[in-house]
């Protein structure tokens, strides 16, 4: 990769925790900063990127993949990408397979080679990952530069699995400061606080993204990014403040009033009982 560009893979454990919501915002705020922006769905068989934003198209990783593999002297990358474009930016996709069998041809070699010879000129690659520690995703968090671990921590078996893929994260050796731990629905009711979890990982939420159901329901509804359905909602406030941590203060963010401090969970002592 070219000095400068930047890997953010968007990582969970557990499906549908708003993992393609947050891909598609963060890149969408970081390409209305100015930047060259490449989203990547790779969750291969049930990606959901193209149907968020209402877009349709036969172009997608698998046929790039064929014409790289078949054709090579034919191959640009730019034949493959669907842009999704408003009228002051475009942030590029590219797109998971359209049918489910093509997924399953997907080479982790050729995603390689895609991501570090043809996208070199993005200034981000935005990654949406599926929920699994497969070979494609171990050799996309192998190229990351950031991995956001997402997790919504709502109930005990939630805390587990959040704890037991950061645990396999640091396993594998990927350094703790590139593993960025993001939580989902952070404010919502629970009977679980965000102190308890970084107590119990050791290590602070980098961000945290407020439950804020009826933006994110109108944007689905709408096909649009929080920043043009739900404009300064606090989810995309949110998202604004997280793109703005990556973009060097090519964003300029509003003023935040102070966050209130957590109040003692009551699961605490719970929680010190189960894993400390």
């Amino acid at each position: 990769m070219k000095q400068g560009s930047v890997i953010i893979s968007v990582f969970s454990t557990t499906p549908g925790i708003g993992k393609t919501l947050t891909a598609i915002n963060l890149a969408t705020r970081l390409s209305n900063a100015g930047n060259r922006v490449c989203l990547l769905d790779l969750d291969l068989q049930f990606g959901d990127v193209m149907h968020y934003l209402k877009l349709s198209s036969d172009k997608t990783i698998a046929t790039a993949q064929w014409t790289l593999k078949n054709e090579p002297e034919k191959f640009d990358i730019k034949d493959f990408l669907v842009d999704y474009m408003p009228d002051y930016f475009t942030l590029s996709i590219l797109a998971a397979p359209v049918y489910v069998r093509d997924a399953y041809q997907i080479d982790v070699t050729a995603v390689e080679t895609i991501i570090t010879e043809y996208l070199k000129d993005f200034d981000f690659i935005v990654l949406d990952l599926s929920s699994a520690f497969s070979s494609l995703n171990l050799a996309m968090l192998d190229l990351s530069t950031v991995i956001n671990y997402l997790g919504v921590i709502d109930f005990l078996p939630a805390l587990k699995n959040y704890k037991i893929g950061y645990d396999t994260l640091i396993r594998f050796e990927y350094e703790e400061q590139k593993i960025r731990l993001v939580e989902n629905r952070a404010d919502s009711q629970k009977l679980i606080n965000s102190s308890d979890v970084e107590k119990l990982l050791g290590e602070p939420f980098y961000h945290r993204l407020p439950n804020d159901f009826a933006a994110a329901n109108r944007s689905i509804q709408e096909g649009n990014p929080l920043m043009f359905s739900a404009t300064n909602s606090r989810l995309d406030m949110s998202f604004l403040q997280l793109a703005s941590k990556y973009s060097d203060g090519k964003i300029i963010l509003p003023k935040q009033e102070e966050e209130e401090k957590p109040k003692k969970g009551f699961f605490s002592q719970v929680i010190d009982n189960l894993f400390g």
